[in-house]
């Protein structure tokens, strides 16, 4: 196994790989996931190292705002497609199959771009939500993105998506124009539509957070990969894994927040140290 290592990554790297193997051996653990899992499918983090600089719409300016709202639609639209497109890739599915071999308990993500799902994990708490679904926030009726943004093409069929668009981390892109717009409503009763994600500004749902700490109450280890940890939510879960003396691998480009109190911090790709981890842990007994 260490040769294998060895052969993948540099001298440090692959001793820091070979040493969250043996620290995970034998475990179930849980994983959290960040933005950084998705850059190697082609949609940009929020913070690493050449992020787009964001000026995120908060919920309040969303609700308040039929501006506010109709820039929203325009840019959610436009970068859809090539959002929806993304395609899993080897980080993702690395986790799916410690799932099915029965290590990993299930993947808490901060993403909403639902490529861990696709990838063919089966227990995934989405912190943030999911670009999948748009909901009314008068009635409660749940609409498929997919069908909703045919209803969009159709009430405004002088849109058209660019040619290599420049992506946000949310799946958006910055309107040159929303001149004209129709925003889409509600078919059932006319209300204001809302896409199934946490803006800024917004608390994670009780219940959300309540499964993903369940997850990690039921693991004996953490792996978080991807992310910064700048979100409180993430630093809430890792303390839940330290108060219970769990080891903790951090896998991530770059400084994270909470360096200083993993077990092992792996400074590498999350795509490569993800499938060398799925390779090399032995199945439990």
């Amino acid at each position: 196994m260490a040769t294998t290592i060895e052969t993948q990554f540099g001298a440090t790297t692959a001793d820091a790989v070979a040493e969250a193997v043996s620290t995970l051996s034998g475990r179930r653990i849980a994983v959290l996931t960040g933005a950084g899992v998705s850059t190697d499918s082609g949609i940009p983090d929020y913070r690493g190292k050449g992020a787009p600089v964001r000026t995120p719409m908060t919920v309040d300016q969303f609700l308040a705002s039929d501006a506010a709202r109709r820039r929203y639609w325009v840019g959610s639209h436009l970068g859809w497609r090539a959002f929806a497109s993304a395609a899993p890739n080897d980080g993702h599915r690395a986790l799916a199959d410690l799932e099915q071999r029965g290590i990993a308990t299930g993947v808490v993500t901060q993403n909403v771009d639902g490529l861990h799902v696709r990838a063919g994990s089966r227990r995934v708490v989405e912190l943030h939500g999911t670009m999948r679904r748009v909901f009314c926030t008068h009635c409660g009726q749940v609409f498929d993105r997919r069908d909703l943004a045919v209803r969009v093409e159709a009430d405004n069929p002088w849109i058209t998506v660019p040619e290599n668009v420049e992506l946000g981390p949310d799946g958006d892109v910055l309107p040159s124009s929303v001149d004209g717009f129709k925003v889409p409503d509600c078919s059932v009763c006319g209300g204001m539509l809302k896409p199934d994600v946490v803006f800024f500004g917004e608390f994670i749902p009780a219940e959300k957070f309540r499964e993903a700490e369940q997850l990690v109450q039921t693991s004996e280890g953490l792996v978080i990969a991807g992310s910064s940890l700048v979100v409180n939510s993430g630093i809430r879960l890792l303390e839940r894994a330290r108060r219970r003396r769990l080891p903790v691998v951090i896998v991530n480009r770059g400084a994270t927040r909470a360096d200083s109190r993993a077990t092992v911090k792996i400074d590498a790709g999350t795509s490569e140290v993800l499938r060398a981890l799925a390779d090399s842990l032995p199945p439990l007994t």
